[in-house]
């Protein structure tokens, strides 16, 4: 009488066990608990990459501080007199009604022009 007692017990305890991993495995496997997942994993991913690119780019300016040491180019250099500013000319071509007489040419100072600015008037 005591075995079969153990043995229904046992069969209980197993089927109690064995009955609760299955509905945990089912609650993993419903289409919430799975895009949670999914969404932790993304998040750490995320976060490894992060970190991989801040320490990519710490090497990368630890190595070129190095490299710009051994060729000298992280030395100060001398500082050399900046250019002279130059003056624009705008030159009026019409004559005014009041003096029928061509205006002066007006000069525009600080007026910088460069070659790659396409904006400019030409």
């Amino acid at each position: 009488m005591f075995r079969r007692t153990f043995w229904f017990t046992a069969g209980a305890a197993a089927g109690v066990w064995a009955t609760t991993k299955v509905n945990r495995k089912l609650k993993q496997l419903t289409p919430e608990s799975l895009a949670a997942q999914a969404a932790n994993k993304a998040v750490e991913a995320g976060h490894k990459l992060k970190d991989f690119a801040l320490d990519v780019r710490d090497n990368m300016a630890e190595r070129e501080a190095e490299l710009g040491d051994a060729l000298g180019i992280n030395e100060a250099p001398d500082p050399e007199p900046l250019p002279q500013s130059r003056f624009a000319v705008i030159q009026n071509t019409f004559a005014t009604k009041q003096t029928k007489q061509l205006k002066q040419p007006k000069y525009l100072e600080n007026t910088r022009y460069s070659i790659n600015n396409r904006n400019e008037d030409h």
